[in-house]
């Protein structure tokens, strides 16, 4: 039976007060519902864990649902009939933000949603569509309504693990999940001896055991207007969230491991992703708002660019009719990541495996690349591309963040740290010196909970230059500039030692003491059908104190005598840098210090005079030397970035916004006083 799509469209308004984008003209969005219908006997979706456990109709069919957007040319034959996918993260639209330069927005509606209007002068359908099961509604956020799994009607429940991290002081309570815009699985049991409450330092210390009088599953809930007139707050019994009455202490790990009940079917996010694009790819009826589209493209980053990882590799871009569905994915800073969404009791919004939070998951499990090797630790082998006659052309790009907090290297390398040549089909960028959220928007640098400022290196002229290389590889068969990433073969990929020999000894600045460490996690024997033993074990090797366990090789850039990477594509900024731009920064004391800082890089400005640097004693060259005013700065800035254009890795458009964007120091991105 094949697989039903129906379109439910609730609104449709016109984009940007109508404005005229070029040739293409004006645009409208398009708003509503897909009630998605599929057999869960078909080959089609026969790996999704626990869709046999779905309820169906009288038919026989799983039914779901799913928010949808489209933005799309008023007039179709006008645009260039493509459909670009924006998989969205967390239920936010990022593709604006990012490929537009345009402030983020979960409802694009104005003139200034549409930036500097790329995908409208170049006539894409953009669309997004929730594939999410876990999301709940807010914010305007885009979700999916999926199904709860029982065993014949009755409850299915599992143990499962939460991590909750506090960034503050003051916070006693958190939903189940961890994130109060997700879902969280309730506890079968509010007696908090059937559960595990924990807390450590750092990942792999001992835990300590909270005893179970000192915390409690229930909520906090706060308002005014009660006898006292002023704010009162009230305990309440819920299976849905956790309290300790003496709150959680900043920076600290807290695991939760508990019975809970009613898991959903969370790879049915693949099928909703496969059967819509399907439909707006191939439909060729009225229903099909995109009736005529030619190719369609793919986007994620971070969590979303794991997702596509993942999608490709269970085989979804095949359809139900065996049709490929993309013909181009751009999976960006994903790092090694893949798997984590298609088992039971999975949550979907939790980050990749960071050096600090959430360590032991699933998300980064071989394969890691998109070509064939060997898991040396088990002898296992496979590839992300194994699908020839449906498999989509790859843009893979990462910036240093991943190298450092998602096991980036193992993207082109086998699992011992060697060169790993990728297919044919496929390209790997890697953004030099760049951090993982490179926000499009200028702002002036901060340090949050880390030692330095936060990375503020610009790259989003990348992301233009890369569709429009991906569209011309799908369309023309024109092959996109080679890959660019650090390699074993020539030292810009190495240990952790040789880069702290390289990195520069800049007074007052703390190095990491090593990368991400990756080990090898056994999650039980029923893992492969979607069961997954909490907590995983540490596979034990006889050596790594640090990190008890057998381990896969973690790699990182190496850097030049300023301390930026050598390898890779490097933005006009840091090949005309005003500071050390790395994919690392350290948390401040009190919130896990020394450890790596989530997503973030560093920014560490240069002295700006050879004064200044005599002073310091820093030995890296001021900004005076390098550049002897603002208009030399530019010029590099520029020269920068005509190298790129020349090297088809940047549009030609982009070089006066870069220049633009150098005239005053490059303020605010920069932290200069020179006048």
């Amino acid at each position: 039976m094949i697989n039903r799509v129906e379109l439910q469209i609730d609104e449709r308004v016109p984009f940007a007060a109508g404005h005229g984008f070029g040739d293409v003209g004006a645009y409208e969005r398009l708003s509503g519902r897909a009630h998605f219908a599929v057999d869960p006997r078909s080959v089609a979706q026969q790996d999704v864990v626990d869709l046999d456990k779905a309820p169906t109709d009288a038919a026989g069919l799983v039914r779901f649902a799913s928010d949808f957007m489209i933005l799309k040319p008023v007039e179709m034959q006008r645009g260039n009939r493509r459909v670009f996918y924006d998989y969205g993260n967390r239920g936010h639209k990022r593709a604006l933000q990012f490929y537009n330069d345009a402030p983020h927005n979960n409802a694009p509606i104005t003139l200034a949603h549409a930036g500097n209007g790329f995908f409208m002068r170049r006539g894409y359908a953009v669309v997004w569509l929730a594939w999410e099961g876990d999301m709940l509604p807010g914010d305007q956020r885009i979700v999916l309504d999926v199904p709860v799994a029982t065993d014949n009607g009755q409850p299915i429940t599992g143990r499962i693990r939460v991590e909750y991290i506090a960034d503050a002081p003051g916070i006693s309570c958190f939903p189940l999940s961890g994130r109060i815009a997700a879902h969280s699985y309730a506890t079968v049991s509010r007696d908090t001896r059937q559960a595990v409450l924990t807390r450590r330092r750092y990942p792999y210390d001992t835990p300590e055991v909270i005893p179970p009088d000192e915390w409690q599953f229930s909520s906090l809930q706060a308002g005014s207007g009660g006898e006292t007139q002023s704010l009162e707050h009230a305990v309440v019994p819920s299976d849905r969230h956790i309290y300790q009455p003496a709150g959680f202490r900043p920076g600290w790990i807290y695991e939760l491991i508990y019975t809970a009940k009613d898991p959903l079917v969370h790879g049915l996010g693949h099928v909703a992703v496969r059967d819509f694009i399907s439909f707006l790819k191939y439909d060729a009826t009225d229903a099909n708002p995109l009736c005529g589209a030619e190719k369609a493209y793919a986007w994620g980053r971070s969590q979303t660019g794991r997702c596509l990882r993942d999608f490709v590799y269970r085989g979804f871009n095949a359809d139900a009719e065996g049709r490929r569905v993309f013909d181009g994915v751009l999976p960006h800073v994903a790092g090694a990541g893949r798997k984590w969404l298609n088992h039971r009791f999975a949550s979907p919004i939790v980050s990749g495996g960071q050096q600090y939070e959430d360590h032991f998951n699933i998300a980064d499990s071989f394969p890691f690349s998109y070509a064939w090797s060997t898991d040396h630790l088990t002898g296992r082998q496979d590839a992300i591309l194994k699908r020839p006659d449906t498999d989509p052309l790859i843009f893979h790009t990462q910036t240093s963040t991943e190298y450092w907090v998602r096991r980036g290297s193992l993207v082109h390398t086998d699992t011992q740290g060697n060169d790993l040549p990728q297919p044919d089909t496929v390209r790997v960028y890697c953004w030099a010196s760049s951090q993982h959220f490179a926000d499009p928007q200028p702002k002036a640098p901060s340090r949050g909970h880390g030692q330095n400022f936060s990375n503020v290196v610009s790259t989003s002229m990348f992301f233009r230059a890369n569709l429009d290389a991906m569209d011309k590889w799908v369309t023309e068969g024109t092959p996109p500039p080679a890959s660019r990433v650090p390699l074993r073969a020539n030292d810009t990929l190495v240990d952790i030692e040789a880069w702290r020999r390289q990195f520069p000894a800049i007074p007052g600045v703390a190095t990491p003491a090593s990368p991400n460490l990756l080990p090898l996690l056994d999650f039980g024997p029923d893992v492969e059908r979607g069961i997954l033993r909490e907590p995983p074990r540490l596979v034990p090797s006889g050596n790594a104190p640090e990190a008890p366990g057998k381990q896969y090789a973690v790699l990182v850039p190496s850097v030049d005598r300023d301390g930026n990477d050598v390898a890779g594509v490097r933005a006009p900024m840091v090949a005309a840098p005003l500071g050390t731009y790395s994919g690392w920064n350290l948390r401040a004391r009190g919130h896990g210090h020394g450890a790596q800082l989530r997503f973030e890089g560093s920014y560490i400005p240069f002295p700006e005079s050879p004064q200044e640097r005599a002073v310091t004693g820093d030995p890296r060259l001021s900004i005076l030397e390098r550049y002897p005013d603002k208009a030399a700065y530019v010029a590099a800035i520029a020269a920068a970035a005509r190298e790129l254009v020349a090297q088809d890795l940047m549009l030609e458009e982009d070089v006066e916004r870069c220049a633009a964007t150098a005239a005053d120091w490059g303020r605010p991105r920069h932290d200069v006083s020179l006048e």
